[in-house]
């Protein structure tokens, strides 16, 4: 009992697949009989955890703007799903003055490796001088969803 409280705690922010098979795999080592070599064991499995989900925000003018990008986002698998959350009010300092605009929230998909691809992406196609892109790691979820995530965002290798 007090095995698995411990490891949680040593292997928090895996993915819950990789979470389940490493926790499977070091319950059943016997020779683990400290907390330091619980860490340690965790620390040398970091190698097999995958590539992470992440979310990702970023805010359009317009519902066209909004769904265009996300289109292109999914069809270029630099997203699995895009989330498009209408009239979202923004307030912010923008060249000395206070400003105030309704704009369009997408909340983007994907896997962290595919992050810096999608941010160029979005600089590149969207009308903003400086466009909102943040990310975030999804540390857990649904393992069927973030399978999904992971298997719609694989690129063809190119040679």
């Amino acid at each position: 009992r007090s095995v698995s409280c411990s490891m949680s705690v040593c292997l928090r922010g895996f993915l819950g697949l990789s979470l389940y098979k490493l926790s499977a795999s070091i319950i059943f080592a016997p020779s683990i009989t400290s907390q330091k070599d619980y860490c340690s064991v965790s620390t040398t499995m970091s190698s097999v955890k995958q590539d992470p989900a992440s979310a990702v925000f970023v805010t359009c003018p317009t519902m066209e703007v909004a769904r265009t990008l996300s289109r292109g986002l999914v069809q270029s698998k630099l997203a699995a799903c895009v989330n498009i959350v209408p009239q979202v009010t923004s307030i912010y300092e923008w060249e000395g003055s206070i400003e105030e605009d309704t704009e369009y929230l997408m909340i983007i998909k994907t896997q962290s490796s595919t992050v810096p691809d999608l941010t160029s992406f979005i600089q590149s196609n969207h009308p903003y001088d400086v466009p909102e892109v943040i990310s975030f790691k999804i540390e857990q979820g649904s393992e069927k969803y973030l399978s999904w995530v992971k298997q719609s965002t694989q690129r063809a290798k190119t040679n």
